[in-house]
């Protein structure tokens, strides 16, 4: 006969989040909250939690809850995360844990930052097919082609490799590295004739050149892009004038 298995408890978990209310506060501070919480839980459910019945002034964002739209993007226990996607299980709940907002862009509420300056980057790049043909139907491209950019289509600009980025955050000229993921994904797609514009944009002085190759961006991404390999992919193709070439076994060290 099978045994029933025990019911899973909730717990106690404290959270201690950075607020900031620009109407009040000269300065961010702490607050901590107390929380029930399940082992399956995300950190998303529990600012749910705390803005629905504790503080409703908590201020968030997010959408979708599924980590497709990015925009619960914020630092967790000092990592950038997507509080939807991070389980209170995976984290050590002996200790409490910390939340705040992504670093490098302008604070305006809690954990909302202004993210003008993110998708100005994005948009500098022309992130866009860009063709001068017009084909009966759709443009043609073989397995291979595809494969060459398929990992930099994954990005859901939730900023979160950018808001890692240690020169990013000294700089906020640097066009940061989902800018160049997303330049990435129409550089080195068969069908796009505007790579050489793209190449010329990142070949400035807060282009690809002021990546510094310490993977916090990698480390930090949701979807698992290989970020760091892209940039050093666009590195390359600006060195050589070629992006049509197929990609390189590049191992970056």
């Amino acid at each position: 006969m099978a045994v029933a298995e025990a019911p899973v408890q909730a717990f106690t978990v404290t959270l201690i989040i950075r607020r900031f209310d620009p109407e009040v506060d000269e300065e961010p501070r702490w607050v901590d909250y107390d929380v029930q919480m399940y082992p399956t839980d995300r950190v998303l459910d529990a600012l749910h939690q705390i803005k629905w019945e504790q503080d409703g002034s908590l201020s968030f964002r997010r959408s979708c809850a599924h980590g497709i739209c990015g925009s619960d993007a914020m630092r967790i226990n000092g990592r950038n995360r997507l509080a939807c996607k991070t389980l209170i299980k995976d984290l050590d709940i002996s200790q409490p844990i910390y939340v705040e907002a992504i670093k490098g862009l302008p604070l305006e509420k809690d954990l909302i930052v202004d993210m003008e300056p993110f998708f100005e980057s994005y948009r500098a790049i022309q992130p866009f097919l860009i063709a001068s043909d017009k084909p009966y139907k759709e443009r043609i491209q073989s397995v291979a082609q595809r494969a060459i950019f398929d990992d930099t289509t994954k990005c859901i600009l939730c900023a979160a490799c950018t808001s890692s980025c240690p020169v990013f955050w000294t700089d906020g000229q640097y066009f940061g590295p989902a800018a160049i993921v997303n330049a990435h994904r129409f550089i080195f797609d068969s069908r796009d004739e505007g790579s050489q514009v793209r190449l010329d944009i990142l070949n400035d002085k807060e282009g690809v050149w002021r990546c510094r190759t310490t993977f916090n961006c990698s480390e930090a991404c949701p979807r698992g892009i290989e970020v760091t390999k892209a940039i050093a992919e666009v590195k390359q193709a600006v060195l050589r004038g070629n992006p049509g070439l197929p990609r390189l076994d590049l191992t970056v060290v």
